[in-house]
């Protein structure tokens, strides 16, 4: 039994409008000490997926269908206060911004003492030890005098060190970061990756990390899932994907990163952008801006076709698929 199996999972948002689907058919699996990238654009439902994991949904966002098993627990089906167990204890959430995570007015000890007292029947001296050993993890320098220091006094960098240090507290199985590098410069970036790397490694805990950057995927994570409006597009080895993209979606994502352009050669982009919740078209949601658009890409909406070790949803390479059967089975009769 994997540690979290997500099956069907859909998430639908009430608008004056009407309800809009923001995730539909997410299926995925995580193991214990495994590292999961979650790649798309701004609007694909990548932080959704993270925040409906633990039942984070604002109203009026709500998880319409599917199951979320945890140990073979359905955290969809558990109520706030079994919940409050899971949360920050079993499964850590690093959000995007620190400076939105920690209060400001509480300093870094105050947080973490108090979290720890939340799950652990423990004194606070030894609630206050532990906090020192966990920033002392994230290498923070002075961990004794930091911890008394509101978050206000510490640098983009040393914030975010705290924050996977808040995420570490209670040695959850799972860690989900939801763009933890955003606000950060490329230097510090690396540091912040290189530590979260050597720490699930160490610790034998579960990575999904929520990301834009293929680059980041590529170094962080063993399995990758590409997101777009709402719907996982391809899914397989981050190998696999990186170095032999099928759907024209993510083989944009690749051709998009700086590296694959010249020096002094204009970017690569996806022309257009991500369809709003209200309006997503008819068929495979990325035909408006594929190169590749089929006729059945307007009309039908894509089942996953196996390619290699990889799910991929995209007609093209279903097509395809069938073609080289048929030429196979041609030679074999021949």
């Amino acid at each position: 039994m994997a540690l979290l199996e997500v099956n069907n999972l859909e998430v639908r948002f009430g608008l004056r409008s009407g309800e809009v689907t923001a995730l539909r058919d997410i299926n995925f699996s995580l193991e214990r000490g495994e590292r999961l990238g979650v790649v798309g654009e701004s609007g694909a439902g990548k932080s959704v997926l993270g925040f409906s994991i633990l039942n984070l949904l604002s109203k009026p966002g709500y998880i319409a269908g599917g199951e979320i098993l945890f140990e073979g627990q359905n955290l969809a089906a558990m109520s706030p206060k079994q919940l409050r167990s899971i949360r920050g204890n079993r499964i850590s959430m690093i959000f995007q911004d620190p400076m939105m995570t920690l209060n400001p007015v509480l300093t870094i000890g105050q947080q973490m003492v108090e979290c720890l007292l939340a799950h652990r029947k423990i004194s606070r001296a030894d609630a206050r030890r532990i906090a020192v050993q966990k920033l002392k993890q994230v290498q923070i320098p002075s961990p004794e005098t930091r911890i008394d220091q509101y978050p206000h006094e510490l640098s983009g960098g040393m914030r975010q060190r705290i924050v996977i240090a808040i995420g570490l507290l209670m040695d959850p199985d799972i860690i989900i970061a939801d763009e933890p590098t955003t606000a950060l410069d490329v230097t510090i970036q690396a540091e912040i990756m290189d530590l979260m790397l050597d720490l699930c490694e160490r610790n034998s805990v579960a990575l999904m990390l929520i990301t834009h950057d293929l680059g980041i995927v590529s170094q962080m994570t063993r399995q990758a899932m590409v997101m777009y409006a709402g719907r996982i597009i391809e899914q397989g080895p981050t190998k696999e994907i990186i170095n032999d993209a099928q759907h024209p979606y993510t083989q944009g994502l690749m051709n998009a990163l700086p590296q694959m352009a010249l020096p002094g050669q204009r970017l690569n982009q996806i022309r257009g952008s991500m369809p709003p919740l209200q309006h997503i078209p008819t068929g495979c949601a990325f035909n408006p801006r594929c190169d590749y658009v089929m006729d059945a890409c307007r009309h039908e909406l894509p089942g996953f076709t196996r390619s290699g070790g990889c799910r991929v949803a995209c007609h093209m390479v279903a097509q395809m698929k069938l073609e080289e059967e048929a030429a196979a089975r041609a030679l074999e009769v021949n």
